[in-house]
């Protein structure tokens, strides 16, 4: 967990404060008096990505890779906040990359993800951004991105769709060309 900027906290307390007192609640009601101070810190902590660098993290492991295969690595869980209502999605990730001489750390994938997950975002976006920051900081022939979330801004308000999943892909190089191609990347992480 980063440092927190306690004036930033500290703000973000006062406002989360004041908004209890808009819907009808006694912020100083005893279970509520120390929930503006929770609500900011888990906020700020939620929205690392913010300060986050992606091509920082992705600069750092990238290694000499003489092979040329697609590289998968499926299920990255994430949380993210929807842009549009502040309610969470959460699913999972599944990046593929054909190696043009170099791979990346496998965990840098995962701390991608996250970089790009902890921001107010849309599902869409944040499986472009994926791509993106890997084609631009990767040599590579191509990177594949697949998405599967639920939305609580579908679940638990409008229409109420308990069981609505939404899948986004993202594709570069290679993919872009070669159908069979994506369709090896699907078969392989059952998507």
């Amino acid at each position: 967990m980063e440092n927190r900027d306690e004036k930033t906290v500290n703000a973000i307390a006062a406002h989360y404060r004041e908004i209890l007192r808009l819907i009808g609640e006694n912020p100083e009601r005893e279970g509520l008096k120390k929930t503006p101070m929770r609500a900011a810190k888990a906020l700020y902590d939620i929205t690392a990505g913010y300060r986050l660098d992606p091509t920082e993290i992705a600069n750092q492991a990238i290694f000499e890779h003489a092979g040329s295969r697609i590289v998968i690595v499926k299920d990255i869980e994430f949380y993210s906040m929807c842009e549009h209502h502040i309610l969470p999605f959460f699913g999972k990730i599944a990046i593929g990359y054909i190696p043009d001489g170099k791979m990346i750390g496998l965990s840098k994938l995962a701390r991608l993800v996250d970089c790009y997950a902890k921001r107010l975002q849309v599902q869409e976006r944040l499986t472009a951004d994926v791509c993106h920051i890997l084609t631009e900081t990767l040599p590579n022939h191509g990177v594949i991105v697949a998405c599967e979330a639920g939305h609580l801004c579908m679940k638990m308000r409008g229409v109420e769709k308990q069981d609505s999943t939404t899948v986004t892909f993202d594709y570069t190089g290679r993919f872009e060309h070669d159908a069979t191609l994506r369709q090896e990347f699907l078969n392989l992480i059952k998507m």
